[in-house]
């Protein structure tokens, strides 16, 4: 048969879109492809289970209108289904001078993407927050929690339930586009179908390439390494906490988590990766390595940031440096209390004249359409951007 839809990806992003498609097209044969054999298996299921506010994003982005709804969008979708999560509120800590100017001017962003924030002096930052330290503090009500694997296995449960089709441990090896439909090659069968979505996370400008076209951009693997706090500091912090972040940097800086198990979680840091989907240390695809030194792109996005991914590099070997970053504002962690936590890598598109891409990328063809890059908050936003993809292929496909 010739699949309506067929959705390749079954993390959040790729999951979200299908169970939203089904809901607006009933009628529709739909189906989604995900080459693990379980939904959310890299980025979803590796993240830090955040469930962000949006207060950091350049106002009228696609990123900041995407998250102040995912959040609200998600938090609904939690309750309508049984799913736990905690509204805890983020703060985020200036710990020096320079910080603090940093500061002021994220919560007059916040103020511009409508966030509610309370800004905090250092007593107020002490009587909420015991065992952190800092000059100043603003919180964000807002920011939660929540298992973004258990909510990835509920849309499914939907699209599956509306109708959907879903194909585990099926790989896409090729594609062929024609005036009339798809053909993908996949380790399990071809499947035809009238248009193609793809939302394929750390594999995205690949499957493009399936189609012939050169991307101008690629796929730069980061590995956010993370630790945990052991059961008796899990009460170390009553929100969340964060620093405040390197402008020049998309990453947010290492931070306390809570979780929603209870955990407390360490980080992330961002380190280069050597596998797209390598979560250890000693996870190396000579692949992947010769495509990232065969793309000019990577050589100038390392030669701009040089200076700090060395030190990200230090702190992922001498895990003393790595601590440092969170004493500045909880000194009461010490070096026995970081013990392992997977790690995740995140899909950081460069483009060719080393630009870290900050913002979501999109590239389509006449039948197909790709999620090129969905950079975090994208499990928070999933809804929204599961909203915004079926809107516009629907426009291309017409």
């Amino acid at each position: 048969m010739t699949y309506d839809y067929l959705i390749v990806g079954g993390g959040i992003v790729g999951i979200s879109t299908a169970w939203q498609l089904v809901r607006r097209y009933p009628d529709k044969q739909i189906m989604v492809v995900e080459k693990e054999s379980h939904f959310a298996g890299h980025q979803t299921g590796h993240n830090s289970g955040v469930i962000h506010a949006g207060v950091y994003y350049q106002p009228g982005s696609l990123k900041a209108d995407f998250c102040r709804r995912g959040n609200e969008a998600t938090i609904n979708f939690c309750q309508e289904h049984d799913i736990a999560y905690e509204q805890c509120g983020k703060l985020l800590v200036a710990t020096d001078q320079n910080e603090y100017t940093l500061m002021e001017k994220l919560f007059e962003r916040a103020g511009e993407n409508r966030i509610e924030a309370e800004w905090l002096n250092r007593e107020q930052l002490n009587q909420r927050e015991p065992n952190i330290s800092g000059l100043g503090a603003f919180f964000v009500p807002r920011t939660g929690i929540v298992d973004y694997c258990k909510v990835t296995d509920k849309m499914a449960e939907l699209f599956k339930h509306h109708g959907g089709r879903v194909k585990l441990g099926c790989e896409v090896l090729g594609l062929e586009e024609n005036d009339n439909g798809i053909r993908v090659h996949t380790s399990l069968e071809d499947i035809d179908t009238r248009y193609l979505i793809t939302c394929s996370g750390l594999m995205a400008d690949r499957l493009v390439k399936m189609l012939g076209i050169r991307p101008d951009f690629q796929i730069i693997p980061f590995r956010g390494e993370y630790f945990k706090l052991p059961p008796e500091k899990s009460n170390i912090i009553n929100h969340l906490i964060y620093p405040i972040p390197d402008p020049e940097m998309p990453f947010l800086g290492v931070h306390l988590t809570r979780m929603i198990d209870g955990t407390v979680t360490v980080g992330p840091n961002a380190v280069l990766g050597f596998k797209r989907e390598g979560y250890k240390k000693t996870d190396v695809s000579f692949h992947d390595i010769k495509e990232m030194a065969m793309f000019s792109g990577f050589w100038k996005v390392m030669r701009q940031n040089l200076k700090a991914g060395l030190s990200e590099f230090k702190n992922s070997i001498f895990k003393s440096g790595y601590l440092e970053l969170v004493q500045k504002y909880c000194p009461q962690v010490k070096l026995s209390d970081l013990t392992p936590y997977p790690a995740g890598v995140r899909a950081q598109a460069v483009a060719e004249d080393g630009t870290l891409i900050h913002d979501f990328l999109f590239v389509n063809t006449q039948r197909t359409f790709h999620v090129c890059n969905a950079p975090s908050p994208a499990a928070t936003s999933a809804i929204p951007i599961g909203e915004y993809i079926i809107d516009r292929a629907a426009e291309i496909f017409e």
